[in-house]
């Protein structure tokens, strides 16, 4: 196991076991995420990236905007955020919501899908499932993600709902 694999998990056991109905997923919650998960390895682990980034020539969010970027996440998508889902439907919605618009966004250097996977699965927790089924995704499926993200740019979620509720458990 890699030493960024044993953070991640020391992180994912450290915020299950403090998972309760009062948990609230905002960007405070993510940074703590990422700082847990990653401080070993970067200094810069918790904190948003200071230098601009693209992948596959898709550019992401700019660095100097991060701030105001992730204010702006928190207002629209994560203070919206139910505090006990009824529906398995609408936590798929905000699952994947959360998850496209924080790989879109890729607030950090290192760690960014790692961060929003655990991010997703906390979510699950909270509301009584297992976690989602990364596993189950291959070469197919993982363009459709790619796909799904980039449309998170225009507020599109209908490729992210698809591929959350194809991994979702159950």
């Amino acid at each position: 196991m890699s030493r960024s694999s044993r953070g991640f998990l020391k992180a994912e056991i450290y915020f299950t076991e403090k998972l309760s109905a009062r948990t609230k997923f905002d960007v405070k919650y993510i940074l703590s995420l990422h700082k847990m998960a990653l401080n070993h390895l970067y200094s810069f682990a918790g904190r948003y990236r200071d230098v601009n980034m693209s992948k596959g020539g898709f550019p992401f969010a700019e660095a100097k905007f991060l701030p105001e970027t992730m204010a702006e996440f928190e207002k629209d998508i994560l203070k919206k955020l139910k505090n006990k889902y009824v529906s398995q439907e609408d936590l798929i919605q905000d699952v994947a919501k959360v998850h496209g618009e924080l790989l879109f966004i890729h607030p950090f250097r290192e760690g960014n899908g790692r961060t929003a996977r655990l991010l997703a699965n906390l979510m699950i927790r909270k509301a009584g499932y297992e976690s989602l089924r990364f596993e189950k995704v291959g070469k197919k499926e993982f363009e459709e993600y790619v796909k799904g993200i980039q449309n998170c740019a225009n507020k599109d979620y209908a490729k992210m709902i698809a591929f959350i509720r194809s991994i979702f458990p159950g």
